[in-house]
């Protein structure tokens, strides 16, 4: 991925052209064809995945049915670079796809060579898991007692 094309994603909106080119050069590229999975549930959650074109549709073995989808460009993952655990649903393909990995150990090399935008990064997901914990104690405090 160009580093320019880093700007469509907001996780990566406060970093500079240098930072951004530095990035770019950690990412992984993998083209899924339709039905492919980006990553699967119960599967180690290594990294960021970022949708550079197509589509993904989110599927759990838990709920019947596609629980969302991820159009591009659009990102998800983001917390695995910072926590151990499990993948919680399936990426699928929804057509084809264009996927890039910023895995785990990427980012620790970030944080050897370019401090401040590993930094950078971190601060953007700790306000994206923020703004995701808002909007489930929303919807919490909107839902009628059992």
């Amino acid at each position: 991925m160009s580093p320019d094309a880093l700007t469509r994603f907001a996780i990566f909106a406060e970093l500079g052209d240098e930072e951004r080119e530095i990035v770019a050069s950690l990412l992984e590229q993998r083209r899924l064809v339709d039905g492919k999975s980006a990553f699967r549930e119960g599967s180690e959650s290594d990294g960021l995945v970022l949708l550079e074109s197509g589509r993904l549709k989110l599927r759990s073995r838990r709920r019947p049915g596609v629980l969302g989808t991820l159009e591009a460009p659009d990102h998800l993952g983001a917390a695995s670079l910072f926590a151990f655990g499990q993948r919680e649903v399936t990426a699928l393909a929804d057509g084809s796809c264009t996927v890039w990995i910023l895995s785990r150990s990427s980012l620790s090399r970030l944080v050897d060579d370019c401090p401040r935008a590993a930094f950078r990064i971190a601060e953007a997901v700790a306000s994206e898991l923020a703004g995701l914990s808002r909007q489930g104690l929303d919807t919490l405090a909107g839902a009628d007692p059992a």
